[in-house]
């Protein structure tokens, strides 16, 4: 495989890992605004397996080395403190 077919090959990864962490982090909000607290099992049920799959799907983007396990990490990580804020957000305006 030529290195501009790899390189093509990460960034299509990646903006498939980005796309599906923005598809998490709006299921979270509308389920936030419209279903239920964020203390409900079902939310957290729904966040954990919604989590671990974006987790796998970064680690198998890793192993293939189409991501860099840094910038899986990094998107990671963005969704988590974006969550936290929406949850803090949502606490916040049913105090």
């Amino acid at each position: 495989m030529s290195l501009e077919t790899l390189s093509g090959q990460s960034e299509k990864a990646y903006a498939l890992l980005k796309e599906d962490a923005d598809k998490i982090l709006k299921l979270i909000e509308v389920q936030m605004t419209n279903l239920t607290m964020p203390q409900c099992p079902l939310y957290e049920e729904v966040l954990d397996t919604q989590m671990f799959g974006l987790s796998r799907e970064i680690d198998f983007a890793v192993r293939l080395n189409l991501v860099d396990e840094d910038e899986g990490k990094a998107l990671l990580d963005r969704l988590e403190r974006q969550l936290s804020q929406l949850h803090e957000a949502t606490l916040n305006q049913n105090s």
